[in-house]
């Protein structure tokens, strides 16, 4: 992460001037913009000598805190209904950084060619780049498996689905601390899919981003004509007895 904002970090598109209300609309240019840009680096260079001064061993999670205005940020984002986002992020009136990323985000939707899934299909992300050959060697395919007559036409796709669909959930969950760039290792998604749906309480945010595509266009949860993998669990919703009922 530091090198990450030692080499690549975030400086804003443009500078504001000061003003009042929500919105501005004047920004500083030319000597005066580099000026603002030399700054911010500034500051840059002061939250990582921050982070990296502690005099006692901090734990990485808390003097990350301190480059995070400075890191780029990577999401996944997974919905079936983006015009609302489009119509208010898309638009001149919404904060500078987001408005650029929502155009962006606009133009590659309107590029795109939609796969069509049948009934019973999963949208797995990432699932275009999983290989069924390496999913066959692991281990936990082979335990899975083991004494099981599978045939290629039903069974094997149905098992294979659902490895697909662990790897992808466990690269879901890494996103947010980058650490399965670079490092393809489908025994470990796996073993990590199955830590998030043993642990009590369970951690099913990541499985928002796998769903089953229904049969009808109705709403389960927030998503329209597809089930999303959480749902599969009855106890997607944790209970905790300290909350009152009211």
């Amino acid at each position: 992460m530091l090198e990450m904002v030692k080499s690549d970090p975030f400086i804003p598109i443009a500078f504001q001037k000061d003003h009042k209300g929500m919105q501005g609309v004047e920004y500083f240019e030319e000597s005066d913009l580099d000026i603002c840009v030399s700054d911010w680096l500034k500051a840059r260079d002061a939250a990582v000598t921050a982070a990296t001064g502690f005099r006692l061993p901090v734990t990485k999670q808390l003097r990350n805190r301190l480059l995070e205005p400075f890191m780029w940020q990577t999401v996944i984002m997974t919905a079936t209904d983006f015009q609302n986002f489009f119509s208010l992020r898309a638009h001149k009136d919404a904060e500078i950084h987001i408005e650029a990323l929502a155009y962006k985000m606009l133009e590659e939707y309107n590029k795109s060619e939609p796969k069509k899934l049948l009934a019973g299909e999963w949208h797995i992300p990432f699932g275009d780049k999983i290989d069924a050959g390496r999913i066959f060697k692991t281990q936990a395919w082979q335990k899975e498996t083991e004494g099981m007559a599978l045939n290629m036409s039903g069974d094997i796709n149905y098992y294979l689905d659902l490895f697909k669909c662990k790897i992808a959930i466990s690269r879901c969950a890494r996103v947010s601390y980058l650490n399965f760039e670079g490092k393809d290792d489908y025994e470990a998604d796996i073993k990590l899919c199955d830590r998030l749906f043993g642990s009590t309480p369970r951690h099913l945010s990541p499985t928002e981003h796998v769903a089953q595509c229904m049969d009808d266009n109705k709403y389960i949860g927030n998503f329209q004509g597809f089930k999303q993998y959480r749902y599969m669990f009855k106890d997607q919703n944790s209970e905790d007895n300290r909350v009152l009922k009211k």
